[in-house]
């Protein structure tokens, strides 16, 4: 338990935990042989999971562009709601593989729509690497292709992850229980 900003936090998955965990995953990207390999992270949430991962494919000779791309579905809320991109790529994906990262695959809307949005754009292909799959919450028909974590039915909070703009810089996944 860690005590952050006078609130309890639980840790779920530690800092050691999550960077080798980083590292499989850039294993399990890299033998998929991808060409022109284009990555995408889905702002906000996924920066901190992003960047780690993106250095761990280095680490196992993986040479993606990187892009970002900011896709609302929240607001200011918890409740996963309408879909729009806020911030949009530069890149032209036609005939590219595309590798969208994002913190954690909830619902489902987000990626779906922006998988949607790659391929009718002319992607080749367009897979999904998160860190959490929350199966539980699942609304739409998508998978994610390279997922870190199961994680059970909890709001999270660190590694990028936020409630109400806190909490993203902690190194670890955890969840808020209460007062300190």
């Amino acid at each position: 338990m860690a005590v952050v900003r006078g609130k309890q936090i639980e840790v779920l998955f530690s800092a050691s935990t999550i960077a080798r965990r980083n590292l499989e995953l850039a294993k399990e990207i890299a033998a998929r042989e991808y060409h022109d390999l284009l990555v995408i992270s889905v702002l906000k949430g996924s920066f901190i999971f992003a960047g780690d991962l993106i250095r761990a494919m280095h680490d196992v000779g993986i040479t993606p562009e990187v892009e970002f791309i900011m896709i609302s579905s929240y607001g200011a809320g918890t409740e996963s709601g309408e879909v729009k991109v806020l911030r949009d790529i530069d890149n032209d994906v036609k005939g590219r593989d595309i590798l969208l990262i994002d913190d954690i695959l909830e619902s489902g809307k987000t990626l779906k729509f922006t998988r949607e949005l790659m391929l009718s754009r002319g992607a080749k292909s367009v897979s999904i690497a998160v860190l959490l799959d929350k199966r539980s919450r699942r609304q739409t028909e998508v998978e994610a292709d390279f997922v870190g974590f199961e994680c059970p039915d909890y709001f999270v909070v660190g590694y990028g992850m936020d409630v109400a703009h806190a909490f993203r810089e902690l190194p670890f996944v955890g969840v808020v229980k209460g007062e300190a």
